[in-house]
This record gives structure tokens, sequence and C-alpha cells, in this order.
């Protein structure tokens, strides 16, 4: 796990237990955020280079604008 994910879920964490009564949606949109990050990061690491072609789709996929669809 990335610092960044254990810093985010330590976060979380102790507002969860200090501020049960907030709305913790950002924190929890920003923990999974990183989360993915981190999958696509690995996930890439393992793959031969892609094409432009597939980097437009991929980019359009995530709402990059890289493809011209």
């Amino acid at each position: 796990m990335s610092r960044s994910v254990t810093v985010a879920r330590a976060q979380l964490a102790a507002r969860l237990r200090h501020h049960p009564e907030q709305d913790h949606s950002a924190l929890r949109a920003e923990l999974r955020a990183l989360k993915l990050e981190q999958h696509v990061a690995r996930t890439l690491a393992e793959f031969p280079p892609l094409t432009p072609e597939q980097r437009s789709r991929i980019a359009a996929l995530l709402g990059g604008g890289g493809a011209n669809a």
C-alpha cells in the first residue's frame, strides 16, 4: 500500500473516530481515487507499452478527453 493511501486511510479513520457526526464523503472519495490510482499504476507496469490509439481510448474512459471520438 502506498504512503498516500495509508495517510488518507488514517485521516479518514481519525475523523470518523473523533467526528462521527460530520460528512466524510470527500475523504472517502479521495481514498477511493488514491486506491484507483495505485491500482492503475500497478496494472500499467505489467503491460507492454500502449499505442497512441490505446492511450486515447483509455484517457477517454477516464474522462481525460484524450480521444477524438
